[in-house]
């Protein structure tokens, strides 16, 4: 039989007695290990979410200083160009304080030259063959009224004053038929006139049996003249093609 020894058995024995306590502290340590474990994934868990937040401001400060960048970057180019505007609202400024000055100066000039249109015009249809003499002393006088109002321009006073002066001048290359009074003496009726140019002017009666033209003072035709007046009328009123009229014509103060 063998024997075991006293030194052996006690040392089992102490081992036995002390199993408990060591899985006592086994467990007592492995909780604390998880409960470190958890508190660690925990705390990983705050510091991610910290991460996540700072990182979502950091984007969302980024988005905002790149958009700083871009409204700095448009008012850099609208001040640019405002400033253009502005240089060129100073230039037009400028301008128009010179042509201010200008239009003052040519004020002065200019309406002495109107009037003294006007007044030519006033000589010249005096002067010249007495057609249509109520229409052209009603646009002289319209003229003149128009001079004296000061709620019309400048340049609309110049512009019906060259109207008034292109009427006159296309009168030198028309002809044209138009009935008025005649006065002749004492006596005044009603005939046709017709009108070649500012070269002559005839009258026919209404009945075709008199006829006259126009020589500082109105002169009577022979008969033979009658039919070549009405035929002119006639082309006059475009009545009947243009053809040669075979008129008595002013040369020296005389009519041949």
């Amino acid at each position: 039989m063998r024997m075991i020894s006293f030194s052996r058995v006690g040392s089992l024995a102490l081992l036995l007695l002390l199993s408990p306590l060591a899985t006592a502290v086994h467990v007592d340590t492995l909780k604390d290990a998880i409960d470190t474990q958890v508190k660690a994934e925990i705390s990983a868990q705050k510091s991610q979410e910290k991460i996540d937040g700072l990182a979502y401001h950091t984007d969302q400060m980024l988005a905002e200083y790149r958009n700083v960048l871009r409204q700095t970057e448009s008012l850099r180019i609208y001040n640019e160009q405002l400033e253009k505007l502005v240089l060129s609202q100073q230039a037009e400024m400028t301008s128009i304080d010179v042509q201010l000055v200008n239009i003052e100066t040519t004020q002065r000039e200019i309406v002495p030259l109107m009037l003294k249109m006007i007044d030519v015009m006033v000589d010249f249809v005096a002067l010249d063959i007495p057609f249509l003499p109520e229409e052209r002393q009603y646009r002289i006088e319209a003229l003149q009224s128009l001079m004296e109002r000061a709620d019309v321009s400048l340049a609309e006073k110049y512009r019906r004053i060259l109207e008034a002066y292109q009427v006159e001048t296309e009168y030198g290359r028309t002809i044209e038929a138009y009935q008025g009074d005649l006065v002749i003496g004492e006596e005044t009726r009603t005939v046709d006139f017709l009108r070649i140019g500012r070269v002559n002017l005839y009258f026919l009666s209404l009945d075709g049996q008199e006829a006259g033209v126009w020589n500082n003072g109105w002169q009577r035709l022979d008969d033979s003249y009658r039919q070549p007046i009405e035929i002119g009328l006639k082309v006059a009123k475009k009545q009947l093609p243009p053809d040669l009229l075979v008129l008595p014509v002013k040369a020296g103060g005389k009519v041949q």
